[in-house]
């Protein structure tokens, strides 16, 4: 059985698109954002973050060198500095999207993001909701 995911559902409350540009965000640890956190940042149009996220490498590689780190303690850091990114990541995103004219919507519970989508839509065009 396929385990269920939470998802934060996001309208733009000045579209009048039909489905008011939903965006959802999946609650809970972000790989996409551990694994390639600049570019995620990028690609999510958060360009704060990614010059945030970018100076944070750098400043890390900084301390590096400045200090002279062993490999170990400077793979350390670097992985603790992706695990926090990973955290973080999608309540940046929501921040991001309420920045930008989104308004939280709902909360969603499905096994993927297609299924919260369509489960949202649905709910939302029904007669008793």
């Amino acid at each position: 059985m396929a385990r269920l995911k939470l998802y934060t559902v996001h309208l733009r409350t000045w579209s009048a698109a039909p489905d008011r540009e939903a965006v959802l965000v999946r609650e809970g640890f972000c790989w996409p954002a551990f694994l390639f956190s600049v570019l995620w940042a990028l690609w999510h149009r958060m360009w704060f973050a990614a010059a945030g996220l970018l100076a944070l490498t750098l400043g890390l590689a900084v301390l590096d060198d400045l200090l002279a780190l062993d490999g170990f303690a400077a793979e350390a850091i670097g992985l603790a500095a992706a695990v926090l990114v990973g955290f973080e990541a999608n309540d940046w995103r929501r921040d991001a999207l309420r920045r930008r004219g989104y308004a939280e919507a709902g909360v969603v519970a499905a096994t993927d993001r297609e299924s919260a989508e369509h489960q949202f839509f649905a709910r939302r065009a029904s007669p008793a909701a």
